[in-house]
């Protein structure tokens, strides 16, 4: 199971857990902004850009060999 305080591909690419939550952040003002900003839907918000942040960085960081 992947550590997402800090993910690894090689010593030089490193994802720190202050630049993973300012994406899911990102992500998330992005889902509420295509909605018009309705209350109501913070948590799945969160959640959802959670997701797919940590989805899309764990193919991006798996060892292709």
């Amino acid at each position: 199971m992947a550590d997402f305080n800090v993910v690894k591909k090689s010593d030089q690419e490193v994802m720190d857990k202050e630049k993973l939550q300012k994406m899911i952040a990102e992500r998330a003002y992005c889902k509420a902004e295509k909605r018009g900003f309705v209350g109501g839907h913070e948590l799945e918000d969160w959640l959802e850009a959670e997701s797919e942040i940590k989805n899309q960085y764990f193919y991006w960081f798996q060892d292709v060999e």
